[in-house]
């Protein structure tokens, strides 16, 4: 899988990460057997970053279930956030998420949608110093928030920020995007295939052929690439419980990118459905 730089550390980090919003929010452990079997996929397609939250329902608490019964559990990037009001809520709570995951460290601890951006921006910065956590980060998931989120990584330390993106939805190419590669902030993108509402578009459109000799097999690896092939995307975290669709997602951070003209092509041609 192609991998790309966190520029605050040069870690490298696989494009294609896991997303776990409703996906991994199960309460029965017969859903378990198709979660790990989907988990062990991205570890053997190269993936690493699992992204949580405690907003998930049981989704953190299924992540450590099944990652802490896996020989490579601690291959993966374990992301969650921080989703409360105050300075011991907000401790309390990131405590709890560790325990669920089952870590002792968290790669990359966010502060969700910025609730209480700057009490919680204080702890991530103790945790960091005392090695709880490796990475800060912020999160939103809507177009309006953009500027606001650039406007916090230009004033803030932050490793990591986290938004939506995708070919319907373009406006982070705008701003936010650049401003994270000139500032050295690694990028999460959420929403990457419109809540799944982008393959409503197509249906069953056949692919451009012109699309072949850039591995693109589906058109989730599609859209995919579109978001990969901007250069100041760090990792994709779409979210799904479907083993097939999980393979297609994991396809498309493998073999060639398309360039700008193609991408333009690419927007083109969707736009036109």
């Amino acid at each position: 899988m192609i991998k790309r730089t966190i520029p605050s550390t040069g870690e490298e980090l696989p494009v294609i990460g896991m997303g776990t919003w409703q996906t991994f929010d199960v309460s029965e452990e017969q859903s378990y057997p198709v979660l790990k079997n989907i988990l062990q996929q991205l570890h053997t397609n190269g993936g690493r970053l699992i992204d949580s939250s405690p907003m998930y329902g049981n989704s953190e608490k299924v992540v450590g279930d099944i990652t802490s019964d896996m020989e490579i559990a601690n291959d993966f990037f374990y992301a969650t956030k921080v989703w409360t009001s105050g300075k011991q809520e907000g401790i309390h709570q990131m405590e709890m998420s560790m325990q669920k995951m089952k870590r002792t460290t968290i790669d990359l601890m966010q502060i969700h949608n910025l609730v209480d951006l700057k009490t919680h921006l204080t702890t991530l910065r103790q945790w960091k110093e005392s090695g709880k956590i490796r990475y800060i980060g912020i999160t939103h998931y809507t177009d309006d928030m953009h500027e606001e989120l650039e406007s916090i990584i230009r004033k803030e330390p932050i490793d990591f920020v986290q938004f939506n993106y995708s070919i319907q939805s373009t406006n982070a190419e705008k701003r936010l995007l650049p401003a994270a590669a000139d500032l050295g902030v690694a990028t999460l993108i959420n929403r990457p295939l419109g809540v799944g509402k982008l393959f409503n578009i197509v249906k069953s459109r056949p692919l451009p052929a012109w699309v072949d000799e850039f591995n693109i097999k589906s058109w989730a690896a599609y859209f995919l690439k579109y978001i990969i092939a901007h250069p100041a995307v760090t990792c994709v975290i779409p979210a799904t419980g479907n083993v097939k669709h999980a393979a297609d997602n994991f396809e498309a951070g493998t073999g060639l990118l398309p360039g700008m003209e193609l991408r333009k092509k690419m927007l083109e041609h969707f736009k036109g459905l």
